[in-house]
């Protein structure tokens, strides 16, 4: 029997959610427009003006489901759970190998390789799968990215210095995303991407990228407390008050393959278009309401999408991946495995 992660995102303004039962029951105006077993689920995600009711939220904490507040924009505000699952001797080893350079450079660096060799498979597939409509300036500015990363790859292979790794993170996304806006075969002036901007994104592009962002790390920070890890404590994102810093080193694995490809097939297929984005007075750029729904769907539809595993060689959802690596890093902390082995997307 396989476990299958499933999170409900409730996005509609003024919705009251209550329990009835074993079941979650969502109100609109006093009319129930929603009812769901809680046994189906494994976190309840609620997205702007949407309340819960004390009871369904302690049920929820006892059942082992987390319930995760975020703004209608999609930034984190809060999060409610039971008791710490796993045990204290692997949050021991976790806060040792963070204090520890050696150790802690050692897993940055894996983590690094899953990344750019993920981001190297994104620019890959484009040159691949449309090379022939990809011409002049965007398959030069293609290519040239492609070399860059699998050069900065060997470096990363030779590095045990974590400030050095850390920089050539650094590079590694200044070329991807230097080359990101050439993916974008949409040729409407609202799509047009001329880097990563976010805090607030400046564009469409960045909007669409930021939220999905928002729904993997949110995936990435419960797959490490089911497992027992301390999602606050990270290896390469370096510790801050708030910041859940070990999801985001789990976060950076998935971001081109889960996060990066499905924004970049929802501009392209034209599921989304200018008018599901606004801007506000400050600049920033932000998804309606609407097309928060549209994305939180085809989002759910990646998740159940099956990929090979390269270190386990079998295919299973990829909504279950950050589980997956959440395990294999508690293993290799625990002493299982040698070395943390990285998700690499094939």
């Amino acid at each position: 029997m396989r476990r299958q992660l499933n999170t409900l995102y409730v996005t509609t303004d003024g919705a009251w959610l209550k329990k009835d039962g074993a079941n979650v029951v969502m109100e609109v105006e006093g009319a129930e427009k929603a009812r769901l077993p809680v046994h189906m689920l494994e976190s309840l995600v609620c997205m702007g003006r949407v309340m819960v009711s004390p009871p369904l939220m302690g049920f929820c904490t006892e059942q082992g489901i987390s319930v995760c507040f975020l703004s209608a924009n999609g930034r984190f505000l809060a999060r409610v759970e039971g008791p710490v699952s796993g045990n204290v001797l692997l949050r021991r080893e976790q806060y040792r190998c963070t204090d520890d350079p050696e150790r802690c450079a050692l897993i940055v660096r894996n983590v690094l390789l899953g990344k750019v060799h993920n981001q190297r498979a994104v620019l890959g597939r484009a040159l691949r799968d449309h090379g022939e409509t990809i011409a002049g300036e965007a398959h030069v500015g293609l290519t040239h990215a492609h070399e860059r990363l699998r050069r900065i790859s060997i470096r990363l292979q030779q590095e045990c210095d974590l400030d050095v790794l850390r920089g050539l993170e650094g590079e590694a996304a200044q070329a991807y995303f230097g080359a990101f806006g050439h993916l974008v075969r949409v040729q409407e002036a609202a799509f047009r991407f001329n880097g990563r901007s976010r805090r607030p994104p400046l564009d469409a592009v960045n909007a669409l990228l930021s939220f999905l962002y928002t729904l993997l790390t949110h995936d990435c920070r419960a797959a490490l407390e089911t497992v027992g890890l301390d999602p606050a404590v990270g290896f390469l994102h370096r510790d801050r008050p708030g910041r859940p810093s070990l999801a985001l080193d789990l976060l950076e694995e998935f971001r081109p393959c889960l996060a990066d490809r499905l924004a970049l097939s929802l501009i392209n297929r034209r599921q989304l278009g200018p008018r599901d984005f606004i801007q506000l007075d400050n600049g920033a750029v932000l998804l309606k309401e609407e097309s928060r729904k549209t994305v939180l769907m085809a989002y759910q539809e990646r998740k159940r999408e099956e990929m090979r595993h390269v270190f386990l060689d079998e295919k299973c959802a990829a909504g279950l991946f950050p589980l997956i690596q959440a395990k294999l890093m508690s293993r290799h902390l625990r002493g299982d495995l040698d070395a943390y082995p990285p998700f690499l997307w094939k």
